[in-house]
């Protein structure tokens, strides 16, 4: 088998794609916003076996791929990453227990076999944990950066939603810390007392932003839950603009996110992430003064060769 096809199902969205593995390409792709908890949501509603439901959402795309591809999918295998190994996933999997390896040989895998409604072999990779946190989706990502193996520590960080701090030395995960930068600043702008006081942005910025510099630096050194009611205080006295305050409420939640790395023993520091988060963490590093060597990484182009890594080491197994 020379393809497979890629999921990525996460908690508020949902992608497939069919990758060839030699080259990684990506020759379909179907997206929508219906992830997980949406997902878990329709499901509660109706009467059907929740792992069934879940197959019939992933089956319903298929013909879209076949389109695009030309071509019959009919045995081409899944591999799932991220939210459908949750609790209000497609089956519940446990988490893998740090220190994990970053080249991915330890990780919990779970197969589930094709069937005749269901013409694909499913292969779960599940999550990971410490004694204080969790993560899912992030272990396939850090898989597919294949870091050096070096005794010296790495930072990893992976802008999101639930922002992810990864460190690793020696070829192996030791520690990772969750942010909830993205959904702290989703209900900030959307459902406090601030949201009239913001705007959203819609153009990517990728210059320096004065308000965003400003939100940074105030984030990293002043106390977060003082420093986000100037976002009002600010519009009442007409010192920012809705869209300034946007700006500088992304950069104080960034900044407080970022402090404690200024004592961080790790050498390197690598953003893994998209264009936009990569542009606003360097930013953010920088004006931090972290003395750090920092690089960048593709969080699509990670995954991808994750989970081919994954599949590669399944097939090897047979």
């Amino acid at each position: 088998m020379n393809k497979f096809i890629s999921c990525d199902w996460g908690t508020s969205s949902f992608r497939l794609r069919v990758i060839e593995i030699e080259t990684q390409n990506v020759i379909a792709k179907v997206a929508s916003q219906q992830g997980i908890a949406a997902t878990y949501e329709m499901w509660k509603k109706s009467a059907s076996d929740r792992f069934l439901f879940y197959e019939s959402v992933l089956s319903s795309c298929i013909p879209e791929l076949s389109s695009q591809c030309g071509f019959p999918l009919s045995g081409v295998p899944i591999i799932i990453s991220g939210m459908a190994s949750s609790a209000i996933g497609m089956m519940e999997l446990d988490y893998k227990m740090l220190p994990v390896k970053t080249d991915g040989n330890d990780l919990l895998i779970h197969v589930v076999a094709s069937s005749a409604g269901f013409k694909h072999q499913m292969i779960f990779v599940s999550g990971v944990k410490s004694t204080t946190d969790v993560m899912r989706g992030e272990e396939t990502i850090i898989t597919g950066c294949e870091i050096k193996n070096t005794d010296e520590e790495q930072l990893f960080i992976l802008p999101g939603t639930h922002s992810k701090h990864i460190t690793t030395r020696d070829g192996t995960i030791t520690d990772f810390k969750t942010y909830m930068t993205g959904e702290l600043f989703d209900l900030l702008a959307t459902k406090s007392i601030l949201s009239n006081s913001v705007e959203k942005e819609n153009k990517f910025l990728n210059i320096a932003n004065p308000w965003f510099e400003k939100g940074v630096k105030e984030g990293a050194n002043n106390n977060l839950l003082n420093s986000i009611f100037h976002i009002r205080t600010y519009s009442l006295f007409h010192k920012l603009q809705p869209k300034e305050n946007y700006q500088y409420l992304s950069g104080l939640l960034i900044g407080a996110e970022l402090k404690d790395l200024s004592d961080s023993t790790c050498g390197d520091i690598t953003l893994v992430t998209d264009e936009k988060f990569s542009t606003l963490y360097s930013n953010a590093l920088h004006l931090l003064q972290m003395n750090k060597n920092i690089y960048q990484l593709d969080v699509d182009k990670a995954l991808i060769n994750g989970q081919s890594i994954i599949y590669k080491m399944m097939i090897q197994q047979v």
